[in-house]
C-alpha cells in the first residue's frame, strides 16, 4: 500500500518550480496589480491610463481630455499632449512602444525628484499601460507625435502587426488608446456610468482649469466637468449657502525627507475648508489620486485641527471647569475639508493608490496646517468663535447621547434579577427554557386573571398597560425611553436587534440569552384587543425581528362567544363555529359575547387560553414578514390615502367587531 501510494503522489522538486511570463503576469494573477479581479480591478486598469493623461495635463501640454465608453464594453482616453513615445530607444536598444506596453515597470516617472519629467506624477511605478494591455480584450494605440502618426494593435496581450509609422500634415500632438477589458482576466467588466462620472469629477476638482468630457454611447449623453478655481470652487458648490463660516484655502510648499538616509523630496500644500451644520465632507487627493483611506494627509488633518482648536478654547476659557478636551469626531461633524497635495517623491501603500505613508508629509502637512490655523483663529476671530462654539456644542452633545446610551444598555443588561426590578412581572418557577412560557396580556385585570389560571410552573405573565408606542412611526431615541417597552425587553432578554445608531451601544441581539420557549400575545376579542396585539406585534417586529424568524411568536386565541345549553358551556372562536356548535344543540340555550380577559374566571382562563391541550395558539410564520410589514405600515404608518382606501374597501367586514348597542 505504501509503494503505491508513493507512486500516485506528485512529486515537489526542482522542476516544480514555473515562472509567469509575459502577459500571464498580469492575466493570471490581475489582483495583484490592480487590487482586485472583479470590477473594482477593472476600474483601476481603466484609471491607470487615464492618470498617464492627466500627468501630462498637469506638466502643461493639454488642457482637454477626452472618455468615451462603448456599447461593446471597449473605453477610450484621448489626450492633447506631447504624444507617447514609441519609436527606438538607443539608451536601452528597445523599441518604447514594448517597454512601455509590454514591460512591466518601464515607464518615464522615475526620476520625477531629479526634475527631469512629471514632478508630481500620479501615474508611479510603470506599471499601468502595460498592466492594461495585458489584460485587455483588444487593445489600440494611435499617438501624433513629431509629424507622424504611429499604431499599434494587441490582442489578450499580444501585439498583432507590429508599429507602424506613417508622415502627417500638422503640428498637433497627443495619444488615444482604446481598450476592451477581458472577461478571462476580471470577473466584472460593466463599469457603471456614475464610476467615470464621479472620477472625471474628482479629476477635474484637483486639477484647476483642466476640461475632461466624457461621452457615453450606450445612453447617448456627453457630460463636461471643470473646476477653474479647483477645491474652492468644489467647496463653494458643496456647502454653497448652507456654510456658516466662509471658505478658507491655505496653501503653501516645503522640502524634507522621510528618514536621515533617504533622499529629499519637495510637497505642496493645497487645503481648503469651512464650517457647516448641514453637509460633512472629507476628502484627501494626493498628486490627483484621490485618497480613499486618507494615510498621511488625514493624520495632519486630525492632529492640527483637534491642536489647535483645543489650544484657542482653553485660551478664551470656553471650556467648563474639569471638562474633557474636544476629539476630532467633535470637529468632523461640522467641517468640510478637501485637501490636494503633491509631491516628488510617494509612498502609496499599494499600486490602487488609495492612501499614502509618508511621513515628511504627514508631519509637514500637520506643521503647515497648525501654523495656517492659528492665523486664521487670530486673524479672522468672528469666524473662529463660530467655528469653536459650534464644535464645542458638538462636543457636549455627543457626551450627553453617550451618557444615555450607556443608561439605556444598562437598562438592557441580561444579568440583572428581573422579578425584582420589573413592575407587576409575575415569573415562573422552572429553569428549563424548553418550557418556559411568557405570557404578554393588556392590562392589570387581565393579570390577575391569568395569574389564577396559569400553570405557575411554567407559564409567567408580562401586563402591558394601555396602548402602548407605535414603534412603525416612532423615532427609536423615543421608542428606547419608553417603559413599557423597556420592560418587556429585558423580560425577555435576548437584546435589541434594531439596526439603528442609537443601538449600537446597547446589548446587540443574542437569541441564546432569549429566557423563553414561547412568547404568547393575549389579548381581548375586540377592536381594542386587536389594536393592542397588533402595536405589540409591531414593536417586536422592529426591534427583535429574530424572534419571529425563529418561530417564537405566538397569538393566543381568546373565544368570541360563550354558548350554554344548561349542561355545560361551548366556546365558539368564529362565526362559522358558533353556527355549527348552536346546529347541534337542542332545547333552551344562552348565547353572549365572551367577557374580557379581566373578567374571565380562573377555571375559564385555563381551558381556552393557557392549557397546551385545549388553547388555541396561532405562531406568526417568518415567511408572513414581509406581508407584516406592509400590513403594519398600512394600519399603523404614515399611508393615510392606503388606509382609508382600504377602510372603504373592506370595512363592511369588520363592523360585526363594533359593539353599536
Amino acid at each position: 500500500m505504501a509503494a503505491e501510494k508513493t507512486r500516485n503522489t506528485k512529486e515537489y522538486g526542482n522542476e516544480s518550480i514555473t515562472q509567469l511570463k509575459g502577459a500571464d503576469r498580469v492575466r493570471k494573477r490581475p489582483s495583484m496589480i490592480f487590487g482586485s479581479d472583479g470590477l473594482e480591478g477593472c476600474q483601476h486598469s481603466f484609471f491607470e491610463i487615464l492618470s498617464n493623461s492627466i500627468d501630462e495635463a498637469r506638466e502643461g501640454y493639454g488642457n482637454v481630455i477626452e472618455v468615451a465608453r462603448f456599447k461593446d464594453g471597449s473605453l477610450m482616453v484621448r489626450d492633447y499632449g506631447r504624444g507617447i513615445p514609441l519609436d527606438y530607444n538607443p539608451r536601452e536598444d528597445r523599441y518604447n512602444w514594448e517597454l512601455v506596453y509590454c514591460e512591466l515597470y518601464a515607464g518615464g516617472k522615475y526620476n520625477t525628484n531629479e526634475g527631469e519629467n512629471y514632478q508630481y506624477s500620479l501615474g508611479l511605478n510603470g506599471l499601468g499601460a502595460c498592466a492594461t494591455q495585458y489584460s485587455s480584450e483588444s487593445f489600440d494605440v494611435e499617438v501624433i507625435k513629431d509629424g507622424f502618426r504611429y499604431r499599434l494593435h494587441f490582442e489578450k496581450g499580444e501585439n498583432i502587426g507590429g508599429l507602424t509609422k506613417d508622415k502627417i500634415a500638422g503640428k498637433k500632438t497627443g495619444s488615444m488608446q482604446r481598450w476592451k477589458p477581458d472577461r478571462e482576466v476580471f470577473t466584472d467588466i460593466a463599469i457603471p456610468l456614475s464610476y467615470f462620472q464621479d472620477t472625471l469629477r474628482k479629476q477635474a476638482i484637483v486639477n484647476a482649469g483642466l476640461t475632461l468630457k466624457l461621452t457615453d454611447e450606450e445612453s447617448g449623453q456627453v457630460f463636461e466637468y471643470r473646476y477653474e478655481e479647483g477645491i474652492r470652487g468644489y467647496l463653494a458648490e458643496v456647502a454653497g449657502d448652507k456654510a456658516f463660516t466662509g471658505i478658507c484655502l491655505f496653501e503653501g510648499e516645503d522640502r524634507g525627507r522621510d528618514r536621515e538616509d533617504k533622499p529629499e523630496y519637495k510637497v505642496k500644500f493645497q487645503v481648503a475648508f469651512c464650517f457647516c451644520n448641514e453637509v460633512n465632507l472629507l476628502e484627501y487627493y494626493h498628486n490627483s489620486s484621490f485618497l480613499e483611506h486618507g494615510g498621511s494627509p488625514d493624520r495632519a488633518v486630525r492632529s492640527a485641527f483637534v491642536s489647535e482648536m483645543d489650544k484657542f478654547l482653553k485660551t478664551r476659557g470656553k471650556y467648563n471647569k474639569d471638562e474633557s478636551r474636544i476629539g476630532f469626531s467633535d470637529i468632523q461633524d461640522s467641517l468640510v475639508l478637501v485637501s490636494n497635495t503633491f509631491s516628488t517623491m510617494t509612498s502609496y501603500e499599494n499600486q490602487t493608490k488609495k492612501a499614502i505613508s509618508n511621513r515628511f508629509i504627514q508631519e509637514a502637512m500637520a506643521e503647515f496646517l497648525k501654523k495656517n490655523l492659528e492665523i486664521f483663529f487670530i486673524e479672522q476671530m468672528a469666524e473662529g468663535e463660530k467655528a469653536l462654539a459650534q464644535v464645542l456644542v458638538n462636543k457636549r452633545s455627543r457626551e450627553a447621547a453617550e451618557k444615555t446610551r450607556l443608561s439605556i444598555k444598562k437598562k438592557f443588561s441580561s444579568g440583572i434579577d428581573i422579578t425584582n426590578r420589573i413592575k407587576k412581572f409575575v415569573d415562573c418557577r422552572t429553569r428549563d427554557l424548553s418550557r418556559r412560557e411568557l405570557y404578554i396580556v393588556e392590562g392589570d385585570s387581565a393579570l390577575g386573571s391569568c395569574k389564577l389560571g396559569r400553570d405557575a410552573e411554567f407559564q409567567a405573565i408580562m401586563p402591558v398597560r394601555g396602548k402602548i408606542l407605535n414603534c412603525l412611526k416612532a423615532e427609536y431615541n423615543k421608542i428606547l425611553k419608553n417603559e413599557i417597552i423597556t420592560d418587556l425587553i429585558k423580560v425577555l432578554g435576548c437584546g435589541l436587534e434594531a439596526k439603528t445608531r442609537h443601538a449600537r451601544d446597547l446589548e446587540p441581539f443574542n437569541p441564546d440569552n432569549l429566557r423563553w420557549d414561547k412568547i404568547i400575545i393575549c389579548t381581548d376579542a375586540d377592536v381594542d384587543g386587536y389594536q393592542i396585539r397588533t402595536l405589540i406585534l409591531a414593536m417586536l417586529y422592529r426591534l427583535v425581528p429574530g424572534l419571529i424568524t425563529m418561530g417564537k411568536v405566538y397569538i393566543a386565541e381568546s373565544p368570541l362567544f360563550e354558548i350554554n345549553d344548561g349542561k355545560q358551556t361551548f366556546f365558539a372562536y368564529t362565526e362559522k363555529e358558533k353556527a355549527e356548535i348552536l346546529a347541534g344543540l337542542k332545547g333552551r340555550v344562552t348565547l353572549q359575547r365572551s367577557k374580557g380577559l379581566g373578567e374571565n374566571e380562573p377555571e375559564m382562563m385555563w381551558q381556552t387560553t393557557m392549557n397546551p391541550e385545549t388553547r388555541r395558539l396561532v405562531k406568526v410564520m417568518p415567511e408572513e414578514a414581509e406581508h407584516t410589514a406592509m400590513v403594519f405600515d398600512l394600519f399603523l404608518g404614515d399611508d393615510l390615502d392606503g388606509r382609508k382606501t382600504f377602510i372603504e374597501n373592506n370595512g363592511h367586514m369588520y363592523l360585526e367587531m363594533i359593539d353599536i348597542s
